[in-house]
């Protein structure tokens, strides 16, 4: 930053500067996670001298690990866009409204979950299902570290339940495809040629209401070469569409040639695979008994409502470690 030409490229400033700062704030952090270990040091010290402090050293004790353990994660998040936001797909398996409810399901999850994180979601596009749920849904999700949390979230997720669709109260096996991608900022060029695009508009979707849109400001981007396609029907501009879905393209175009340089990162990240047995990653049992079970981790949960309710951190933290450690797929974890 001290080279007289560091400010004459003004984005690339920004980004060292950015760095920088992340660097400072790290150091800061660990200094202070030292000073506290430290001072617990000196309790323990004084506990063996007599004095009474065990209630002091186990609450430090609980903050410094609990603090370490947030440290931990974050030395986890070092891929090259694991900082930037992300976009979220979800798709329904086959099955109909099952498959859709199921995937509406997932979708109300994520929701919950960039809640309770304080992210913001903007739903760039969102196909009902017939009947009930949904069929597909598009997310901005924007916060720090979002791709980094969510690429946890990568793979087919199977739900095992008592339908409320089946008068005669069988239980079915429904499944749903989640895909996060980053979303990339304007200092990595992806070229796209308008020639290999084909852009088709149509009329948004929706609920109706005195709001809906009457025109055809939907748009649908076909990349010819790679056969990607994208949508976005949440915006009123034709133009404004446009735009978000081809945000959308530059991120999968990003994340598709990032798996053709570097098989073993695809396999361990996830990919999209075909929506159904073989292929989940996680496994939602609510009959007969009650159960989420993640099968690259053994992570498990006894309490599938609240998971459905967004509190999927455990199970994030527990991808990224064992991912980040080198251990993940040493073990296949059998779905009971």
């Amino acid at each position: 930053m001290a080279d007289p030409g560091f400010w004459g490229d003004p984005a690339a400033a920004q980004s060292v500067n950015q760095r920088r700062s992340k660097i400072e704030a790290a150091l800061t952090l660990g200094k202070k996670l030292f000073a506290d270990l430290d001072d617990s040091d000196v309790l323990v010290e004084l506990g063996r001298e007599g004095e009474p402090v065990e209630a002091d050293l186990k609450a430090a004790v609980e903050d410094l690990s609990r603090r370490a353990d947030a440290v931990e994660l974050q030395m986890m998040l070092r891929g090259e866009h694991d900082h930037a936001n992300a976009i979220l797909n979800i798709n329904a398996g086959a099955g109909g409204t099952e498959a859709q409810d199921w995937a509406d399901m997932l979708y109300r999850m994520y929701l919950r979950w960039c809640e309770r994180r304080g992210y913001r979601v903007e739903v760039m596009d969102l196909q009902q299902g017939e009947e009930a749920g949904i069929k597909s849904a598009t997310l901005l999700v924007s916060g720090e570290n979002a791709y980094g949390y969510l690429r946890a979230e990568n793979g087919v997720h199977r739900l095992v339940r008592i339908s409320p669709y089946d008068a005669n109260a069988r239980r079915h096996t429904s499944f749903a495809a989640v895909y996060a991608t980053p979303d990339l900022d304007e200092t990595i060029e992806i070229k796209i040629e308008d020639k290999d695009l084909r852009v088709d508009t149509y009329r948004s979707s929706g609920a109706g209401g005195q709001h809906v849109n009457v025109t055809d400001s939907a748009v649908r981007v076909t990349h010819l070469p790679s056969g990607l396609v994208v949508a976005c029907q949440n915006e009123r501009s034709q133009h404004r569409n446009r735009e978000m879905a081809m945000r959308v393209l530059r991120s999968r175009l990003y994340d598709l040639e990032m798996k053709k340089q570097d098989e073993k990162r695809s396999k361990v990240e996830g990919t999209k695979r075909e929506i159904g047995f073989g292929s989940q990653i996680r496994s939602y049992v609510l009959h007969p008994y009650k159960q989420v079970k993640d099968l690259r981790t053994g992570e498990v949960s006894t309490q599938p409502q609240d998971v459905l309710d967004g509190d999927i951190d455990d199970f994030i933290r527990t991808y990224l470690l064992a991912a980040g450690t080198g251990t993940l797929g040493k073990t296949v974890v059998a779905d009971d």
